[in-house]
């Protein structure tokens, strides 16, 4: 790892370095704190964790060879050097920034309420038709993942696509000084984490701080179909670059680069024409859902902001895959699995829920509770089920305290859809199964904290 010697590592974290003169020297070779993961050379940062403190495994650590280790606690006897630091979870952050600030690399920073990961994954195959590309890994978007991202970097990559999630005011300052995006992505101003932003006026205040973190004249890419991001005048004293369904944006600006013509090809993805500001072309996207077109915009905005081709941003948009709990398609004994599971918001509910109706059998939503969504939590969920009816799902399958008004919405607005409702996983995965015929197609959806992901492997488990 490029710079990262104890002395630089012990001046960005303002620690108190205690070993020898000739260890300061040493350049590590990675920098982790799960001490499982420890290799000879790597610098150990021991996090206290609300179950873990990295703390109790400094002796061992030392024993599997690590070079050296970040602590809040004064060591005594230490088998190796270490760095004295008064927070190491600051600590993580400050080294993180010095070695992203090393690196002659492009960043490529992506927030927004919903769509993150499914954009980071579009942008990434775009670029990586050019470029040799790293990615924020499943979902390490926030102080702890983000770093753990940047020490993947190697002086052979050339961009890096980082996703940056908050639930907070102030948190995109501590992450966009540590990544200092040269380009900044912001998806959508949607309904997540309003128990802390209060309001989409609150969230767009959150998301845009990045702006304050941009690398020199960086650039700024806005989905121009978000009313709320559509108000972006200039950043920075430079004009935003929008995408969009339309010429111009909902504000009446222009699109740098727009879709039109866009066919639904059910599951099999969707097809759009692109208007490049040199030519128009037909694109073919491999992700079901209206909104992966407005995620193929993003990648295409990137794209030709880092010098692609037309030729090589649709090549990358037809590349592009879905990663687990992504509506990801999963087929399983003549039944399919749309396992979306990682995380929810209304948004997204709907998004999925559209997707499930290119479904060619039965169409079977298994929905849970969608967190942190304020005071309006239970509104928010009845009108989710009530759009649930609306699209003419056969069944609904619900789980969670809040999903009760989800229930209650699809059971008043809908006289032939069949609903469920569950007070725990066990139950419903009973039922579920009993229920399901071949040729059946599932969506399985809700937010991180009901741990979805078991009902999917469970769906799995039992059809094969």
């Amino acid at each position: 790892m490029k710079n990262l010697t104890l002395e630089h590592i012990t001046d960005c974290c303002h620690g108190t370095y205690i070993g020898t003169e000739k260890q300061q020297g040493f350049e590590v070779t990675g920098v982790v704190i799960d001490s499982r993961k420890v290799e000879a050379g790597n610098l150990f940062v021991a996090i206290k964790g609300e179950r873990v403190d990295g703390h109790t495994f400094i002796d061992a650590v030392y024993e599997q060879g690590a070079a050296a280790v970040v602590s809040e606690q004064r060591l005594e006897n230490p088998k190796g050097p270490y760095i004295l630091v008064d927070s190491t979870t600051q600590a993580l952050k400050d080294i993180a920034a010095f070695y992203r600030n090393s690196l002659d690399i492009k960043v490529v920073g992506i927030t927004g309420s919903v769509g993150k990961t499914s954009t980071k994954e579009m942008i990434a195959s775009v670029l990586s038709e050019k470029y040799r590309v790293l990615k924020t890994a499943g979902n390490f978007n926030n102080e702890i993942g983000l770093p753990l991202t940047i020490f993947r970097l190697s002086e052979e990559d050339e961009v890096a696509v980082l996703e940056m999630g908050i639930s907070d005011f102030n948190e995109m300052h501590r992450l966009g000084a540590i990544a200092r995006p040269d380009i900044c992505v912001i998806t959508n101003i949607g309904l997540c984490h309003l128990e802390n932003l209060g309001s989409r006026d609150g969230i767009l205040k959150a998301k845009t701080e990045i702006f304050e973190h941009l690398n020199g004249t960086g650039t700024v890419i806005l989905n121009g179909e978000d009313d709320r991001l559509s108000t972006v005048e200039n950043v920075n004293g430079k004009v935003p670059v929008f995408y969009g369904k339309s010429e111009k944006n909902q504000c009446g600006k222009e699109n740098c680069i727009y879709a039109t013509e866009i066919r639904n090809l059910g599951l099999d993805g969707m097809k759009a024409v692109f208007h490049f500001p040199e030519c128009t072309k037909e694109v073919e996207i491999p992700i079901p859902g209206e909104h992966n077109v407005l995620n193929a915009l993003a990648g295409a905005c990137v794209g030709m902001e880092l010098g692609l081709d037309v030729e090589q941003i649709c090549a990358g948009i037809k590349k592009a895959q879905t990663i687990g709990g992504r509506t990801n398609l999963i087929h399983a004994n003549d039944m399919l699995i749309i396992d979306d599971c990682y995380n929810a918001n209304p948004v997204s509910m709907r998004a999925s829920i559209d997707v499930l109706t290119q479904a060619k059998g039965r169409m079977i939503a298994v929905l849970g509770d969608m967190g942190e969504l304020g005071a309006d939590e239970k509104r928010l969920h009845y009108e989710v089920g009530a759009y649930a009816a609306s699209r003419g799902l056969d069944a609904l399958f619900c789980c969670g305290e809040l999903s009760k008004e989800l229930a209650k919405g699809a059971e008043e607005h809908s006289e032939t859809m069949e609903i469920f409702y569950f007070a725990t996983k066990e139950e419903l995965l009973l039922h579920l199964k009993s229920y399901l015929k071949k040729g059946d197609t599932i969506l399985v959806k809700a937010s991180h904290f009901m741990e979805f992901p078991d009902i999917v492997r469970s769906l799995q488990a039992s059809v094969q």
